[in-house]
């Protein structure tokens, strides 16, 4: 069942069972301000109007600022927040809090159009019926929250890498094991004729972090195509985030290619290092000094670096859950990364790098991985 199915089922169950006119739901929002009706019976026009009560204030928000049963006699002289109850011609509600591992979810309460004492069984009932109703949605709820941070984060990266003259491309992206987070990679074409390179990562899980990150992807976006600089670009990008979104940090790397990939401009807030690979040489991480995360302080000035990439030389983009493992050190893992990019083919190091470093283990974090090479001569 989802979310909706399960509720309204439990809803009827109870109804039936307190003989009761009216059952509802309301569960906490994501700002755990206000309690939004999610399934009623009896008084379906709580879900329909969209009613929602502030924490402490009114019935509801009394159960669930005090976190215990509360009853009420006569609803028309009790001060109810909310008018439907009242409309309804409710006379007496019993409610009680949604609580699973000792954090509040939502509220449950039932309503009678006569006046009625509800006794200490029909109050132990309605508890036990609000601890499972508690356990079944947030499981429910985290199922659903993780499916659509995927399919989100999913629909925000590129589904095709772009064909580009001269240039090699491959890229690849897993979910990590425990949740779903804000990892992303981005390769487009600016008016110029030059390419776009984005690797980033917000910091977070779940489909807050997701959201966050569709929302830089768009904006880096956008002033991409307002400046040829990546280090001003990333500027902007703080700027906005810091004024939008607070509360976001992410580390973001942004390299400006010209058309043949012949030279390079990049710059990185927080991001790890590219990995470089030419011809006849041991690959090595860009010699490139990371500036403060984006989120982290616009007054901060931040620095484009240029290099440049000759015929065959391959570069590699990546997120942590690529190289960082808890027994290990992060440059062990840059390290074993070096040693699995080769001057090859952008496939075949994408395979070559996926099977040193991931194998058959399942990455706890998300991994992204782009592999960019310039046509050999």
């Amino acid at each position: 069942m989802g979310v909706d199915e399960f509720l309204d089922t439990l809803l009827e169950r109870v109804r039936e069972i307190l003989d009761v006119d009216t059952a509802v739901v309301l569960l906490l929002d994501r700002q755990r301000r206000f309690l939004v009706a999610a399934a009623a019976k009896g008084i379906e026009e709580e879900v329909s109007q969209a009613a929602h009560v502030p924490v402490g204030q009114g019935f509801a928000g009394r159960v669930a600022a005090e976190r215990r049963p509360v009853y009420i006699a006569d609803v028309p002289t009790a001060g109810v927040y909310n008018p439907l109850l009242v409309q309804r011609g409710l006379r007496s509600l019993l409610g009680v809090p949604l609580i699973v591992g000792g954090r509040l979810v939502g509220v449950l309460h039932v309503g009678a159009l006569t006046a009625r004492r509800f006794t200490p069984d029909d109050t132990e009932f309605l508890q036990l019926a609000a601890s499972r109703a508690a356990m079944a949605v947030q499981g429910l709820q985290n199922r659903a929250e993780r499916s659509g941070a995927l399919e989100l984060q999913r629909s925000l990266v590129p589904s095709a890498l772009p064909d580009i003259p001269g240039a090699d491309l491959s890229a690849r992206y897993r979910p990590g094991k425990a949740d779903v987070g804000g990892d992303w990679y981005d390769v487009f074409t600016l008016p110029s004729g030059e390419i776009g390179i984005v690797m980033g990562d917000v910091a977070g899980h779940g489909f807050a972090a997701a959201v966050v990150m569709g929302r830089m992807r768009s904006a880096l976006r956008a002033y991409a195509l307002e400046t040829d600089d990546p280090a001003e670009a990333l500027r902007r990008l703080d700027r906005k985030m810091q004024h939008f979104e607070p509360d976001a940090t992410a580390t973001v790397l942004y390299a400006i290619c010209e058309p043949g990939l012949g030279r390079i401009r990049l710059s990185s807030a927080g991001h790890l290092p590219p990995v470089i690979a030419v011809p006849g040489e041991p690959a090595s991480i860009v010699d490139t000094k990371p500036d403060v995360l984006i989120g982290m302080g616009d007054e901060i000035p931040r620095r484009t670096i240029t290099i440049d990439l000759p015929p065959g030389g391959l570069l590699c983009f990546y997120t942590d859950g690529l190289i960082e493992r808890r027994n290990s050190s992060l440059n062990t893992g840059i390290d074993r990364l070096c040693a699995a990019v080769t001057a090859g083919p952008a496939e075949a190091v994408g395979a070559a790098v996926m099977a040193a470093l991931i194998g058959r283990w399942q990455a706890e974090d998300d991994v992204a991985l782009l592999i960019v090479r310039r046509a050999p001569a």
